[in-house]
């Protein structure tokens, strides 16, 4: 215990000082771009680009629009109140949530969610292109909500207090529907401190669908898998896999078992698999060089994690054999958390916690990053939550 708590107590230090000594990112001029991108043209999008930035303001949770311009560069299009309030884990600094996934765009039917940790409940947004239309606001089915998955018609909730808990939902109509049985308690220890270092860090499914996946952090270093039946049900219990000192925190996938998984404790980018029976065996690790690095993005052929001790995004490129080439470290404006890239893979958004600003980055094609400009997200200091299109 005494080792997790130096833990939390050295990442909060490194983000205090990225308080007061990080220098802002300012845009630099950028090279032509490339304007060969591919529109798709999933439900709702109405083949427009957007970003939207979740703020988790205590006072009043809100959900800011941005229009993605052909260059990547954003212009803010609305401010959506989500009907609930943002919540403070004890022990944050730059990510008042600690967790990546807290808004969460369903393409399959055109909704965004948006979690409301001080008010125990979920948000479900209509989506049309860069405009919203509130819908529903639901009980989470726990304390503190963090974190949103979706595949198909089943999404999950994650609950970060009262030692973790997950939420199984079918959508339904536009609509989001509670299956009261489908609720699993994670078991953590609920008096763990700094709270922002032990609760859980993100809730998703594997690539296939089969497998619901929680990571826990520094409270049990592990990661969690529920298998799911078909109707999306989750088994009693998950099968638990310990990675000591890892710290597990922000996770995406690679391939229909695999997973690209953020370690806050040796700051790395690991790669693992899942197996048919729910173990979970690394394969192999990337180390950042950075501070608390928690959090990740898949940009194409190149993976983003953020690091928000160190104010800097360390790149990635993913080659065919499932190892991981470094490629350097960008820095953004303080307090690094979540990110989010567009569909194509050509822009990268970066949230930034000290101060509440919303990074832009063009993606080059050798995985570099080029600074495109930022912006100050309004009552979004401390927030996180971001999805872009």
């Amino acid at each position: 215990m005494q080792k997790l708590t130096r833990l939390g107590v050295a990442v909060a230090t490194a983000l205090a000082a990225a308080a007061v000594s990080a220098p802002a990112v300012s845009a630099s001029p950028a090279a032509p771009a490339d304007h060969g991108h591919a529109h798709g043209h999933e439900q709702g999008q109405g083949g427009r680009h957007a970003v939207f930035a979740q703020t988790d303001n205590t006072a009043g949770n809100q959900v800011v629009a941005y229009h993605r311009g052909e260059d990547g560069r954003l212009t803010q299009a609305g401010v959506y109140d989500t009907g609930g309030l943002g919540g403070v884990l004890d022990g944050a600094v730059a990510d008042h949530l600690a967790s990546q996934g807290s808004l969460t765009y369903d393409p399959g039917h055109a909704l965004l969610y948006a979690v409301n940790a001080g008010s125990d409940t979920v948000t479900v947004f209509a989506v049309d292109g860069d405009r919203l239309e509130r819908r529903q606001v639901v009980p989470s089915g726990g304390r503190f909500p963090v974190s949103v998955a979706v595949h198909g018609d089943v999404v999950y909730v994650l609950n970060a207090l009262d030692g973790g808990s997950v939420q199984g939902f079918t959508v339904e109509h536009g609509h989001l529907e509670q299956h009261a049985d489908w609720n699993r308690c994670l078991g953590l220890d609920p008096d763990a401190t700094p709270q922002f270092v032990n609760t859980p860090g993100q809730v998703g499914f594997t690539g296939d669908g089969s497998k619901l996946v929680v990571t826990t952090k520094a409270n049990g270093n592990s990661i969690d898998v529920f298998d799911l039946e078909h109707s999306g049900a989750p088994a009693r219990h998950p099968v638990v896999t310990v990675q000591p000192g890892a710290v597990p925190f922000g996770f995406v996938t690679n391939g229909a078992n695999g997973l690209l998984l953020t370690q806050a404790g040796p700051n790395a980018v690991a790669t693992v698999h899942i197996h048919d029976d729910g173990t979970v065996m690394q394969t192999a690790a990337a180390p950042t060089g950075q501070i608390a690095t928690c959090w990740i993005t898949a940009a194409g052929d190149f993976r983003y994690a953020s690091n928000a001790g160190s104010a800097s995004v360390s790149g990635y490129r993913l080659n065919p054999d499932g190892s991981l080439t470094a490629l350097g470290n960008t820095t953004t404006d303080p307090g690094t958390v979540d990110s989010a890239a567009s569909r194509d893979g050509r822009y990268l958004y970066v949230q930034t916690g000290i101060n509440g600003i919303l990074d832009e980055f063009r993606v080059n094609g050798d995985g570099s990053l080029t600074a495109l400009g930022s912006h100050v997200v309004p009552g979004a200091v401390g927030g996180e939550g971001i999805v872009a299109f």
